[in-house]
């Protein structure tokens, strides 16, 4: 069964199930500043699990693009992946466990026809804060799973909680028997000897969690996830997502392309190629920071490993072209932009292939420093790796070609120290996750609605949004405009904002079908991520915008409106800094 029948019966089965199928969010997350990317399918749907109503109802079903940036260096063996596509079924107040898992059950069992015996699951163990979850082994009992294939875990594996604080709850995990021999008497699904694979998380928020510990929900939701690529692989009979239809000719074409065989880096150059083809095609730009030094990161990799197996760099434009040929069906985003994805990947290719020529010449700089020396300070590889992405395996040809070694063991221990911060960075990025909406960051995101108004009064309608970013501390909001702002036109837009927050003006919402909405003057941001409903936020008589939400009732208390900084973010894109100053 191909990935996209997966998809397609996935939906359907849900849909028939009273569920409304939302379309997927872009990639890059809007007014999210927790993540670089949507992780997983609940992260666009933050303000609906708080609270706020969703425009398609109470059951929501969809597939959504994800990227996952901790694990970048373990892609290369059998099953890491950085871009993956994720299907997920949600009850916002509406459904629970029984049905849940019932409903999960059948669609493994009758839609995509897994033999019952192959399945096992894993429950909460419960502790000291929440009980046992026997209602989710009842209820699988419920369905036909024997009581020897339910198994119970503690927090670090069936508990789900985004950051320290918010909504959370047990989760069930479903997972496939291989058919592997068990690695000992007492293999589970804990293990990973490879017998056991996840294929589907039910998790359950029915308490909120906060400083003093845990209290109950109002409303119960239900989050779902299913990893499309993992499911393909356990449905065609294959070993890895490579020997799917995904990757497989790419991975045919790199093959026959190499000079030096390498399966390794050949899984880099598919996936790594992916994952960017998919970020530059919802908006995504190589640069020196966050989001853009991720995508830079995933190229350069790349272009790295093409350089290992000897392939010819000038082949990329091809092998972009046949990626987009082998996901078109899937994503058909990929065709209407395939000009602007070759571009701003080959121009990388193109940057870094300068990038590498400047490590060459200074590590000759380094060598002559280290005159009298057999080796190379495994400090100075890692400066080298670090700064100017030259990988250790040149630098070792390198000083092969001068008579000297590398100090490969301390380049190790600094790369391991390098790779144990970036986690630790990715972390703190998500931590507070769905416990980041406060009445700050609620009014910074109004905020941004009042800020894109006057800059369209003062501008011109020229200008659109093309991402923003709020914390507790300030709001950043990117914009189309030729060139930097003048201090008259700042100063403009500062006082039209604040102007409309002293006139205390009502903040309304309507849900109505998008061509309604569109009808109506509303603006409308990344329209490929709407459904057919969609709700619009209107503040007095200044802005109209399709938005998710939340918002405050009133503009009066949300403090005097202060642009600290205007500045070009990218080519036609300006950007501005502002905070709300409570006096």
């Amino acid at each position: 069964m191909k990935a996209i029948e997966i998809r397609n019966k996935f939906l359907e089965f849900f849909k028939n199930h009273n569920h409304s199928v939302i379309p997927s969010a872009p990639l890059i997350p809007e007014n999210d500043p927790s993540v670089l990317f949507n992780t997983a399918g609940m992260q666009p749907l933050v303000p609906y699990l708080l609270g706020e109503t969703h425009p398609a109802g109470t059951r929501l079903c969809d597939y959504q693009k994800c990227i996952r940036t901790n694990d970048i260096e373990e892609v290369g063996d059998n099953r890491h992946l950085t871009y993956f596509e994720m299907l997920g079924n949600w009850s916002l107040g509406d459904y629970f466990k029984d049905e849940s898992i019932s409903m999960s059950y059948e669609f493994l069992t009758k839609s995509l026809k897994i033999p019952a015996e192959k399945i096992s699951v894993t429950c909460f163990a419960g502790d000291e804060d929440c009980p046992k979850d026997t209602a989710s082994a009842e209820a699988w009992k419920k369905v036909g799973i024997p009581e020897e294939r339910i198994y119970y875990y503690g927090k670090d594996d069936n508990w789900w909680i985004a950051g320290e604080e918010g909504p959370c709850g047990p989760d069930t995990e479903m997972f496939y028997d291989t058919g592997k021999p068990a690695c000992g008497p007492d293999c589970q699904p804990s293990c990973d000897c490879g017998k056991y694979v996840e294929i589907w998380n039910n998790v359950f928020m029915e308490y909120f969690k906060d400083k003093n510990g845990y209290t109950k929900l109002k409303n119960k939701n239900v989050d779902t996830g299913l990893g499309l690529e993992r499911m393909t692989m356990i449905m065609q009979g294959v070993e890895t997502p490579f020997d799917t239809e995904l990757f497989k000719p790419v991975m045919e074409k790199l093959e026959e392309l190499q000079k030096i065989d390498s399966i390794e880096s050949r899984r880099i150059i598919a996936e790594h190629l992916r994952s960017s083809i998919m970020i530059v095609c919802d908006g995504g730009k190589p640069s020196n920071v966050d989001r853009g030094y991720i995508l830079r990161r995933l190229i350069r990799r790349m272009i790295r490993h093409m350089n290992k197996t000897q392939i010819d760099l000038n082949e990329l434009p091809n092998i972009i072209d046949l990626n987009i040929e082998t996901l078109k069906e899937m994503y058909p985003d990929l065709v209407k932009n395939k000009d602007m994805i070759k571009e701003e990947i080959v121009a990388e290719k193109d940057k870094f292939i300068k990038t590498l020529n400047h490590g060459e010449k200074e590590f000759q700089k380094q060598i002559r420093r280290l005159e009298g020396t057999k080796t190379v300070p495994g400090s100075v590889v890692f400066r080298l790796y670090d700064t100017y992405g030259f990988p250790p395996e040149v630098t070792q040809e390198l000083a092969k070609e001068n008579g000297m070694e590398i100090d490969m063991k301390e380049f190790e221990k600094l790369f391991k120290e390098h790779q144990e911060k970036s986690r630790q960075g990715s972390e703190k990025k998500f931590k507070g996750g769905l416990a980041e909406q406060t009445e700050t960051t609620i009014s910074y995101h109004t905020a941004t609605h009042l800020l894109h108004a006057a800059l369209r009064k003062v501008l011109g309608d020229h200008v659109k949004q093309s991402g923003s970013n709020i914390t507790e501390e300030r709001l950043r909001f990117d914009f189309s405009h030729p060139q930097k702002m003048t201090k008259e036109e700042i100063q403009e837009v500062e006082d039209l904002v604040n102007e409309q927050i002293k006139k205390d003006l009502k903040v309304t919402c309507e849900e109505m079908s998008y061509d309604d909405a569109k009808a109506s003057g509303a603006i409308g941001l990344f329209t490929d991520k709407y459904g057919d409903r969609v709700k619009v936020y209107t503040i007095g008589d200044f802005s109209k915008e399709i938005c998710g939400g939340p918002h405050v009732t009133h503009t009066g208390n949300m403090g005097r409106f202060k642009i600290k900084k205007e500045q070009a973010s990218s080519s036609g894109i300006r950007r501005i800094k502002a905070v709300l100053i409570k006096d």
